[in-house]
């Protein structure tokens, strides 16, 4: 039987900065290092972010250092590149405030 193959292709981001999502809402980023095909992940120079103690579900831009991490493929929620990401205004808290 021939190996598996994942059904994501990460070989573009070896050695590109990430910002992961997992599981629980913590939240780190790094350079990602390596793979598996379950989709564990390598991060060297990797940091956490904090989340705000008054409310868990929000993250602030404090951030701990980590260092090289490996992130369980079951715990990853989501990836996305640190290149060309920004912030942008919560579009629902404007129509909440037109309602009222």
């Amino acid at each position: 039987m021939p190996p598996k193959e994942s059904a994501v292709d990460l070989s573009k981001h070896v050695d590109k900065s990430l910002r992961i999502l997992l599981a629980g809402g913590r939240q780190v980023s790094g350079t990602l290092k390596g793979y598996d095909q379950l989709l564990n992940l390598v991060l060297d120079e990797a940091v956490e972010y904090i989340r705000d103690p008054e409310d868990p579900l929000r993250v602030t831009d404090n951030t701990r250092p980590l260092g090289l991490i490996v992130c369980r493929g079951t715990a990853v929620t989501l990836m996305a590149p640190t290149s060309g990401m920004e912030e942008i205004p919560n579009p629902f808290i404007q129509q909440e405030e037109a309602v009222e």
